[in-house]
């Protein structure tokens, strides 16, 4: 399934940024083979998040700083991509099993070298240069990629692991479909991935909270994700208001979702709009990032407010039924009396928060469906583009300098169900999708390493106005007699 006492940090105080490439006690190191540190946390196997005893006790100082420290130069900025896909099995369309799933991983292992994450016994992900590949509850199949250099980089990866996908897929009789949401079985028919208790835990928290339509994130949904680089708070402040402020036109330009159950949902991309019914605690668009005092600081204060899903200790996932982290750190966590809270437990905190954008050492745009290959090309050159150019960044922050809140929490709940035709400022959502996306070329051609082209899918729809959502809705109502089989392969990866 996706940061102190009130100054003015965005305007008054001082600029936190990289300092020459070095990062505090809380900046992992790992050696890529290509030789440059590795910033960005591949997802883990499970481990003990422990303090030692002679460790001194978090303090809110602390987790500002693990935010700070993820400020890198510049020429360090890198693009990490994360998207799932829904396998299916070919002869029937129905959802991978289990057993589906653990001979794919183990014959991705064996076949191309891929390292085992073991949990149980069992094979439950794999780890290869800097990238990982990991399961969501319904058996959704994620890569999480390395951080690269340029979308050139990020197109070598996605062939390369699409091609070991399909080629151990085809020997099993399954196949892979881009989408953002579950378009035929309902939840029943999902297989259950449960990662070491912890889904569990989900479910019992959106049961607790009433919110039993978020298990439709958890088994329904697939998105794709892009990871920046920031290097400064000023920097971070900038790219997360943008992104945030954008990511309902991500939405609509990347929506590939309109079906449920075999019919159609009423929204293009009901993958968003089931975001919505999540716990509105931990998801949203962020208003208070927009105030003049935002920062690192706030963010962190932000994340101590949510409440925690869960820690991990002795080799489980502990439900904290909602707790919060200050008593953690505190030490008067229920059930764990005494206990403190280690770095690693606050990078699971913040790892169970799902806004639209997500803040950790880089930050995470999380706003796209799933979809074809050239989709998920064209969703890194359009961040890259409008984020790591100074000059498209500055326009983009031109263009939503008087956007309100009221605005982006329409546009965050409007463009699932109307693209880009939803009504905006005397337009369309339309026209401003144009302008943005014109700015991501923009950015791209400067950067000359020509990735411009992998804008162009986006660039068709944001001219005409028409999503690959309504594509497919036509195509439900003119030639596929209203069945929703033929997506599998319209949208085969």
């Amino acid at each position: 399934m996706a940061g102190m006492n009130g100054a003015t940090m965005a305007e008054n105080a001082p600029v936190r940024t990289a300092s020459n490439g070095e990062y505090d006690r809380f900046g992992t190191k790992v050696q890529q083979a290509n030789g440059s540190n590795r910033t960005w946390p591949i997802k883990p196997a499970f481990r003990s998040n422990s303090m030692k005893s002679t460790e001194k006790p978090l303090t809110k100082e602390d987790l500002v700083a693990y935010l700070v420290s993820g400020c890198k130069p510049k020429a360090n900025w890198r693009v990490g991509v994360e998207n799932e896909k829904f396998g299916f099995q070919l002869d029937t369309l129905k959802p991978m099993t289990l057993d589906n799933i653990h001979e794919l991983l183990e014959g991705m292992a064996s076949h191309f070298g891929h390292k085992r994450i073991i949990e149980d016994g069992t094979i439950a992900g794999l780890q290869k240069d800097g990238q990982s590949v990991t399961l969501e509850p319904g058996g959704q199949f994620e890569l999480s990629g390395a951080p690269l250099e340029d979308i050139h980089a990020v197109k070598r990866e996605l062939d390369i692991h699409l091609e070991e996908v399909n080629t151990i897929g085809k020997e099993l009789g399954l196949g892979f479909a881009g989408m953002g949401y579950e378009p035929k079985w309902p939840i029943p028919e999902r297989p259950y991935y449960n990662k070491a208790g912890r889904f569990d835990i989900v479910h019992d928290y959106v049961r607790d909270i009433g919110a039993p339509e978020s298990l439709k994130v958890m088994h329904q949904t697939c998105t794709g994700q892009v990871n920046l680089d920031f290097d400064s708070e000023q920097d971070m402040i900038n790219k997360l208001r943008v992104g945030l402020s954008f990511q309902p036109i991500a939405t609509a330009l990347f929506a590939t979702s309109p079906f449920s159950e075999g019919k159609p949902t009423g929204y293009l991309s009901y993958r968003s709009i089931t975001w919505t019914e999540f716990d509105d605690k931990r998801t949203g668009v962020l208003p208070f990032v927009f105030d003049d005092d935002f920062g690192f600081e706030k963010y962190a204060e932000y994340a101590l407010n949510v409440p925690m899903l869960m820690i991990y200790r002795n080799q489980h996932w502990h439900y904290t039924k909602g707790a919060s982290f200050k008593d953690f750190m505190a030490g008067k966590l229920q059930g764990f009396e005494g206990e403190r809270p280690s770095i690693e437990d606050w990078m699971n905190h913040l790892g169970n928060l799902y806004p639209e954008v997500r803040l950790k050492k880089y930050l995470e745009m999380r706003g796209a469906d799933c979809g074809p290959r050239p989709f998920l090309l064209a969703l890194p050159a359009f961040w890259v583009g409008l984020l790591y150019d100074e000059q498209s960044l500055q326009g983009a922050l031109e263009i939503i300098r008087d956007w309100t809140n009221d605005e982006r929490e329409m546009l965050r709940n409007e463009a699932p169900r109307l693209g880009l035709q939803v009504p905006f400022r005397g337009g369309l959502l339309k026209d401003v999708a144009q302008d943005i996306v014109k700015l991501a070329k923009e950015g791209l051609i400067r950067r000359g390493l020509n990735e411009e082209g992998y804008l162009a899918p986006i660039e068709e729809v944001a001219s005409s106005g028409v999503t690959l959502a309504e594509r497919l809705l036509k195509l439900y109502y003119d030639k596929w007699d209203k069945k929703v089989d033929p997506i599998f392969d319209e949208l085969r990866l």
